[in-house]
């Protein structure tokens, strides 16, 4: 990354921001993903050496900054390692890990305390696909015990699909995933039925 940033390296790697980066990231995030479902182990080491050079690259970037602002992969890595430790007390300190649950929750509760949220929808990141995101926040709302309904809503289909969403995430069932799944088997029915004409 240093070389392909240099002058003299590659034109396009220099020219790159976070901003111009982010279409990649994503893309490259829905390439592993892709890789998982269908169960290809060898895309699956491709897609996740390109998403690691998403985050190489914006390292790199974030090198260039003022000296009070600039961190790179070093910085990443360390402070990885530092919530990775803070995170498992289980496994680096010595307490209890109970089940897999109580270690969920735990999780949470230290990113509440150490992130400063107020909301149980803190931290929630809104640009993601409106599928997971209403998911994720049926799941925190439920995390809290709120029960609330959207008030006014603009049209009839909204409600209807957030009542899906609460079923799959009550159920326990990602409907991002699910949906992922059902329209994959969509597109080969229609394929199917292109071929057959």
């Amino acid at each position: 990354m240093d070389r392909l940033r240099s002058p003299g390296g590659c034109p396009w790697d220099a020219a790159q921001t976070h901003e111009s980066l982010t279409r990649y990231l994503l893309e490259e995030a829905y390439e592993v993903i892709e890789a998982i479902e269908t169960g290809d182990i060898a895309l699956l080491r491709e897609e996740l050496g390109d998403l690691l050079l998403q985050v190489l690259f914006h390292a790199r970037i974030t090198r260039e900054l003022p000296d009070d602002e600039a961190f790179g992969i070093d910085e990443v890595a360390a402070d990885l390692v530092d919530k990775l430790i803070r995170r498992h007390p289980h496994v680096f300190a010595e307490t209890e890990a109970g089940s897999t649950a109580d270690l969920n929750e735990a999780w949470e509760r230290q990113k509440v305390v150490e992130k400063g949220r107020t909301s149980a929808v803190d931290g929630v990141p809104l640009n993601q696909p409106a599928l997971a995101l209403t998911a994720k926040l049926v799941a925190r709302a439920a995390r809290a015990d709120l029960d609330v309904a959207v008030s006014e809503p603009a049209d009839e289909i909204g409600p209807r699909l957030l009542a899906v969403v609460r079923d799959a995430v009550a159920a326990g069932v990602d409907p991002e995933a699910a949906l992922r799944k059902t329209a994959r088997l969509y597109r080969d029915t229609i394929r199917s039925a292109e071929s057959t004409g």
